[in-house]
């Protein structure tokens, strides 16, 4: 069967995942029965290719994933239109996604049972007109927006290069105000030097949900690759203090990402997850101190984090992090804090 290629190339080159490399290793799922939301992964058609069925490949590889919850990633904007429009593209193909696996044909998890967006909040108060146009298209199903914020002297990670101090924009912020009058939530990628202008905002809107994506992201590469420590103690506190926003919530993720700068993808073979486990626990540890297991979530960042190991491995990785927890305390770091914050019926 032919592919259908898309002309869209953002990212093309940023997160190359290796299939043959990936199955170098496999092992046992771990309590294969812990049910499971996967609160964060993409679909897109690039030059790695991940849409419904590659998704159901790594969903199916052996745990209980219930359902999942889908974020922007620039994916089948609308060729046409206005620009501000243009995303209501990756919605309407979304809801599209939902609709299949809502018929219950592919099997029992639910994918892309909530939407998050993307909205332009540089546009200020007419941002609204967006938001409802994207719940006209998902209704339920579109949960909030994510607007991408990454920015750095020497360090890049999203194709297109968001503006300095953006967060603390009078307009912006404008825009944000939409998002609390519909009960939107916010998803938050930035870097870990970024956390105090993020606190600064959930201080000033305590109403709306704010999502903070990848623990925060503390960079490990260009400038900060030889200050791991430095970067580490300087991100545990500005976790701790955004902590005290009861209006944040963590996602515990991202690690298998270039940025964090550990180079996973660039070994001869992929790590397995008692390794994973070992490299990743310390920042579980400051971020479920902070936050506690109602407001943090496990989140695979699938196929970002795919090339640095499996779904099979990456939930494994996170089980065994959440090994000294009790029952009630995996329940929500797996599967309660996603259903609650993004409004899920399981």
């Amino acid at each position: 069967m032919v592919k259908l290629r898309s002309r869209d190339t953002n990212g093309v080159g940023m997160y190359q995942f290796n299939l043959p490399w990936l199955t170098q290793n496999d092992e046992a799922v771990i309590d294969p029965a812990l049910p499971i939301i996967d609160p964060h992964h993409h679909l897109w058609d690039r030059d790695n290719r991940y849409l419904f069925d590659d998704l159901l490949d790594d969903t199916e590889s052996g745990h209980n994933i219930r359902a999942t919850v889908y974020i922007q990633c620039r994916s089948m904007y609308r060729a046409d239109g206005p620009v501000d429009m243009q995303a209501i593209g990756e919605t309407e193909f979304v809801n599209g996604v939902a609709a299949m696996s809502a018929s219950g044909f592919y099997g029992e998890v639910r994918v892309c049972a909530g939407i998050v967006s993307h909205a332009d909040l540089r546009i200020g108060s007419r941002v609204g007109g967006v938001l409802d146009a994207h719940a006209q298209v998902a209704g339920s199903r579109f949960k909030g927006i994510r607007f991408s914020t990454p920015w750095d002297n020497d360090v890049s990670l999203t194709p297109v290069r968001p503006d300095k101090g953006i967060m603390m924009d009078k307009r912006w912020r404008e825009g944000f105000a939409e998002l609390g009058k519909r009960k939107l939530t916010y998803d938050s990628l930035l870097f870990h030097t970024q956390l105090g202008e993020l606190t600064d905002l959930a201080h000033a809107f305590p109403d709306t949900t704010i999502v903070l994506n990848h623990v925060g992201n503390p960079i490990g590469l260009g400038p900060y690759a030889s200050k791991r420590d430095e970067v580490f103690a300087q991100w545990s506190k500005s976790i701790a203090e955004i902590a005290k926003c009861e209006n944040v919530v963590i996602k515990l993720g991202g690690f298998g990402m270039h940025i964090f700068g550990f180079g996973l993808d660039k070994r001869g073979k992929p790590p397995l997850s008692e390794e994973l486990a070992q490299l990743w626990k310390p920042y579980y540890d400051v971020c479920v101190a902070a936050f506690g297991p109602k407001r943090s979530m496990f989140e695979s960042n699938f196929p970002v984090d795919k090339i640095s190991c499996t779904y099979k491995t990456i939930w494994n990785t996170f089980k065994r992090m959440a090994v000294g927890c009790s029952a009630s305390e995996k329940a929500d770091l797996f599967h309660d804090t996603a259903a609650r914050v993004y409004r899920l019926a399981q």
